[in-house]
């Protein structure tokens, strides 16, 4: 069975694309902060007869991270690594002359380092397996300027460039930065609380997620509509 890490696994797009590959026969290593709510969205998986290792923490803690690189190597290496876990910066979000630096920080840690810091950690799984791929899961915010998303947006450009440089560096690899649009999340509803324009759910996106991994597109960076119509990559 091939054998997926998806972090920031609990609610949304995590929970979703974990369900999405569950079905598909795939063994998971799901990581959330929240344990009663990773564990709920584990259960919701009993269903399709695979394994799925829930481990919750956060992804800033480097043994969490091997730990989750550990549990892979367990259910037999690693496949895919899916960078998804995201911290705002700021609950709502704010103009960058009000924005906390010990918040930008918290974003930076938990967007880019830590995500470089999972990667480091399951490159030696992700070279072995004839399929490895890398999708660090980014934002329109990283290359449009939208006010009071300047610390947000800053970390998920930080995010797309390591992703590029990864691939550069790793030809045997896929990996893709993806940016899923706007979706009906917990992280949209805390960084603009009451908005009510609709947005579409985080499953509606996951089909151009499955779609990379069939089809296997070269290293880059995709956007949601070219995901699930055309396929185009997207260039800075």
């Amino acid at each position: 069975m091939p054998v997926a890490i998806i972090t920031g696994a609990s609610k949304g797009l995590g929970r979703a694309l974990a369900g999405a590959l569950a079905e598909r026969g795939w063994d998971l290593v799901l990581d959330a902060r929240t344990p009663p709510v990773l564990e709920e969205a584990a259960r919701g998986l009993d269903t399709y007869g695979t394994k799925v290792v829930a481990l919750p923490g956060d992804v800033t803690d480097a043994g969490h991270r091997a730990e989750l690189v550990a549990a892979a190597r367990d259910l037999g290496g690693l496949d895919l690594l899916v960078n998804n876990a995201s911290a705002l910066g700021a609950e709502p979000l704010v103009r960058l002359d009000e924005l906390d630096l010990a918040g930008l920080r918290a974003a930076l840690e938990t967007n880019v380092v830590a995500a470089l810091g999972l990667v480091q950690e399951a490159l030696p799984l992700l070279r072995e397996s004839s399929v490895g791929a890398v999708v660090a899961v980014s934002s329109d915010a990283a290359v449009e300027a939208y006010g009071t998303w300047g610390g947000y947006g800053a970390s998920k450009a930080a995010l797309d460039q390591l992703a590029a440089v990864l691939a550069a560096e790793e030809p045997g690899l896929r990996v893709w930065a993806v940016d899923p649009g706007d979706m009906r999340t917990d992280l949209y509803a805390a960084a603009v609380p009451g908005d009510e324009s609709g947005r579409p759910e985080p499953s509606t996106v996951v089909p151009g997620f499955l779609r990379l991994l069939d089809e296997r597109p070269a290293s880059g960076r995709y956007s949601a509509p070219s995901l699930t119509e055309g396929l185009v990559e997207v260039t800075r």
